[in-house]
């Protein structure tokens, strides 16, 4: 193809610059918010790698006890008596800075003597002097932390840094920092805290238990039977397992999460692909003269097809680029949403910056030109397949768009009937569960041609009453220009139709919680230490705290919480040990089992209670056993029933305290709830429960009602990264509708320059072009209804229930609808403006003026 040729084809892509524009604007929305949301998780993982391979070192293995403790005896056996070296033990976990808040630590109590090995990476020793490490190990209350992060909080070496754990604020001294000597590192070491395994002990009250013993064991023969030697030695309720085993776990826990919010931006690309084709198709349609002027000089249907797709890919080339600068820029921002979504639904996770990892960069970028890719070969295979003489011939494509509708809408409902079989049949696999809604969405639009001309036919008639003959002209319209308007109705209908399915998603969650909670929450206090993961309250109350608390004249009952975690080689198993008095029997529902025998046995430890969402993902019900590692090892336990909770989506396994007490080692509670005998007044009690509280101690004491407030507060602020994601792709929608029916209204400036000049006023054909852009807006918001509906009940009740494991109460709030309806309107509205007004300012000889 010669130089003449590609300048004749091109020159009109800069003729219409608004067009250009939207169409950029619509790829790199698109691509923005997927490669966003993808660095933001990226940073996370990155974070959590870090921190964990930082924590880990060389260990190839831990030894873990069936509370998440050993006995510092086992150590030393281990060590003295039977050689095991190298060994180590190890203290860790998680403080609040109290001078600075909103920060936190990740304190780890090593042994400095013999821990080189296993972390010589973390302790960056050879920079500090013997000095410092000297006052680490004979000290008290002594620390090490990173320079940089010693240097963003104005701290030196000699200052004093506050460190709440649980209720308890302990006073340390920085003795020393690490200056590790690449980025990665310094990544990894920003939020730790060196200490001696002593001072840890003393942080966490873990007296003489250590939270495992890291080993490192060669992957060889030797090895093979030193891990043998050791399994043999260990006493029960103990556990060897492989250094990986945690972090993988943790992993699993965070990856339906984050597949979701990826599922959720891919919703704003697809509206960009439906933006992409609009533009291309008016790109095509504006020149189908040139394109049958070429045909008929001798131009070939390939070289026709290059041409187009070149345009686009340069389109969307331009457009990936520019989404790759915005998806940087958004993704700084969601990655503070992301990581405290993290933080409030599964652990301790900080995330000080954005890291961009090309392979994000890379995907981004494939994804944006595979999409420009597909969205145009319908313009370009459309310009290419048909005769010179057809390709001039407006009524030629329509002619076959309206015998092709009913055989597309039947393949519509086949596709919906493929997408409800694919959900059937998926399992509990998410990605293939998102495939099916896709499918469902997918045979949607391709029924929507077939809709459009049936609700046209209706409302021509009630326009004529309505708007005289312009409005059964702009009814009539719609439906003759069924290529054109059934595309821009389509793009609208998905992009509301999604997020009609998110809002309903987020207000049915909402309403679920709501209603546990009332139930729950009858209580008159709840008293607990702070926590820094919101769903889980690990940390412990002071015990004489608590014995003075159950103590105070006017409580009729006390109830008590604590958690632990089981660790071992099939992850981590949340537990709950639960006082259940009497008042509080009533306030939880039960999904199986029978309410008005389960509390009786389950009080006398035998037997234990599932959350729904730990009994879903262990395929576990009433009747089944649960196998725990306790103490005194492995050990069965009847499930006595399974009841609702939406504390955490990795679910929890209630036990007795009288279970608790005989199969596992430990004391403390981390929560008490409180009722206020018949006439007591409440004031004062909890007067009197603050007074109790020694200097130097934090506990929170709220009422039902705040403690409602406040986990409503910690949901909206977890769904926080979803409603973005929500406004974003409405966002990319409102761009796609305006630019599908402004390429629409300015296509057929020639028909409208013909009503010009058989009579009808500017303003009458700008009225026509509202009320047109209007209707199509109705149908959009019509359609996006029940399309809405369908999407949200497959997110509900299967995409929900498959990532999560909560069961919800549909929660379809009218308001959802109506501002997808009116959105659809205001956006087809707004779109006819501007070809209104050319067309009103236009000459009508420049309108009737064939290119």
């Amino acid at each position: 193809m010669g130089p003449i040729l590609w300048k004749s084809f091109f020159r009109s892509l800069f003729h219409h610059p608004w067009q250009l524009v939207f169409s950029l604007i619509g790829v790199a929305l698109g691509v923005g918010l997927v490669v966003s949301i993808d660095l933001a998780n990226d940073s996370a993982k990155l974070s959590f790698k870090l921190s964990t391979e930082s924590a880990v070192g060389r260990t190839t293995h831990h030894i873990t006890g069936s509370d998440g403790t050993v006995s510092a005896d086992l150590y030393r056996q281990l060590r003295i008596e039977k050689g095991i070296r190298p060994s180590a033990p190890i203290v860790e976990g998680y403080a609040s800075a109290v001078n600075f808040p909103g920060y936190s630590f990740r304190i780890l109590g090593i042994d400095l003597v013999v821990d080189r090995p296993f972390r010589a990476h973390l302790t960056g020793m050879e920079n500090l002097p013997l000095l410092d490490l000297t006052a680490l190990i004979s000290d008290p209350g002594t620390i090490i932390l990173s320079e940089d992060m010693a240097t963003s909080l104005g701290l030196a070496v000699g200052n004093s840094l506050l460190l709440r754990v649980g209720s308890i604020t302990h006073k340390t001294e920085i003795v020393g920092l690490l200056k590790p000597q690449d980025r990665l590192t310094k990544l990894a070491l920003a939020n730790f805290c060196i200490t001696d395994i002593a001072t840890a002990q003393e942080i966490f009250h873990t007296e003489d238990r250590l939270h495992r013993i890291d080993l490192i064991i060669a992957d060889d023969k030797k090895g093979t039977a030193q891990l043998q030697a050791i399994e043999e030695f260990l006493p029960q309720g103990t556990e060897i397992i492989r250094s990986s085993t945690r972090a993988e776990h943790i992993e699993t826990m965070m990856r339906a999460f984050q597949l979701n919010l990826t599922a959720l931006s891919l919703f704003a690309l697809i509206v960009g692909m439906f933006i992409i084709y609009n533009a291309i198709t008016f790109s095509v349609v504006r020149r189908r003269q040139l394109i049958g002027t070429l045909r008929c000089l001798g131009v070939t249907r390939s070289q026709i097809f290059t041409l187009i797709l070149t345009e686009s890919m340069i389109v969307g080339i331009i457009g990936t680029l520019l989404g790759l600068l915005i998806g940087i820029l958004l993704g700084k921002n969601l990655v503070h949403l992301v990581s405290r979504a993290i933080n409030d639904l599964y652990f301790v996770l900080s995330v000080n910056s954005l890291e961009i990892s090309f392979y994000s960069i890379f995907k981004g970028m494939g994804l944006g030109l595979c999409a420009t890719l597909i969205a145009s070969l319908g313009p370009a295979l459309e310009a290419t397949a048909a005769s010179p003489r057809t390709i001039v011939t407006r009524s030629t494509i329509e002619s076959r768009v309206q015998k092709m509708s009913p055989k597309l809408a039947l393949s519509g409902i086949g596709m919906g009937v493929l997408g409800v079989v694919l959900l059937s049949v998926s399992g509990k696999n998410i990605i293939l569960s998102y495939l099916g809604l896709f499918i469902i969405m997918l045979g949607c639009i391709m029924v929507t041609p077939r809709l459009i001309t049936s609700i046209m036919g209706a409302l021509q008639p009630i326009a004529l009453r309505v708007a005289g003959i312009l409005g059964s002209y702009a009814a009539r319209s719609i439906s003759t220009n069924l290529s054109r308007t059934s595309i821009a109705i389509a793009a609208l209908m998905i992009a509301l139709a999604s997020t009609i399915g998110v809002g309903v998603m987020i207000g049915s969650f909402r309403t679920s919680v709501i209603h546990w909670l009332d139930t729950l929450l009858k209580a008159d206090f709840y008293v607990s230490a702070p926590r820094l993961v919101a769903t889980r309250g690990s940390a412990s109350l002071d015990e004489e705290l608590v014995t003075r608390i159950r103590a105070i004249e006017g409580i009729s009952h006390v109830g008590s919480y604590q958690w632990f975690d089981i660790v071992g080689r099939q992850g981590r198993t949340p537990i709950g040990v639960m006082e259940v008095v009497a008042p509080s029997r009533k306030n939880y529902i039960f999904k199986q089992g029978n309410p008005e025998t389960i509390w009786d046995t389950f009080q006398q430890g035998k037997g234990v209670l599932l959350s729904e969402p730990y009994a879903f993902r262990h395929n576990l019900n009433a009747g089944n056993n649960i196998s725990l590692r306790t103490e005194s090892g492995m050990k069965d336990f009847p499930v006595l029933g399974v009841f609702v909770s939406y504390n955490s989506d990795q679910g929890v396994v209630m036990i007795s305290r009288t279970l608790f007490k005989k199969f596992w080692h430990g004391k403390g509670v981390s929560a008490l709830w409180l009722y206020a005998e018949e006439g007591a007044d409440s004031g004062a009690i909890e007067q009197k429960v603050r007074n109790l509280i020694p200097p130097g101690q934090t506990v929170e004491i709220r009422s039902n009602k705040l403690l409602r407030l406040e986990t409503l507060r910690i949901f909206d602020r977890t769904f926080a990264i979803t409603a973005v994601m929500r406004l974003l792709a409405m966002i990319v929608a409102f761009i796609g509708v305006i630019t599908a029916l402004m390429a629409l209204q300015l296509e057929r400036q020639r028909e409208f320059g013909i009503l010009r000049a058989t009579g009808f006023t500017p303003y009458q054909v700008s009225g026509l072009i509202l009320v047109q852009t209007g209707l199509m807006g109705v149908v959009a918001g019509l359609l996006a209804i029940p399309v809405g509906l369908i999407t949200a009940l497959v997110m509900v009740f299967v995409i929900n229930r498959r990532s999560f494991g909560w069961t919800l109460q549909l929660d379809a709030s009218p308001e959802i609808f109506l501002h997808a309806v009116l959105l659809a309107i205001l956006a087809a509205i707004l779109a006819g403006v501007v070809p209104a007004i050319k067309i009103a300012v236009s000459p009508v000889s420049a309108a009737l003026r064939d290119e």
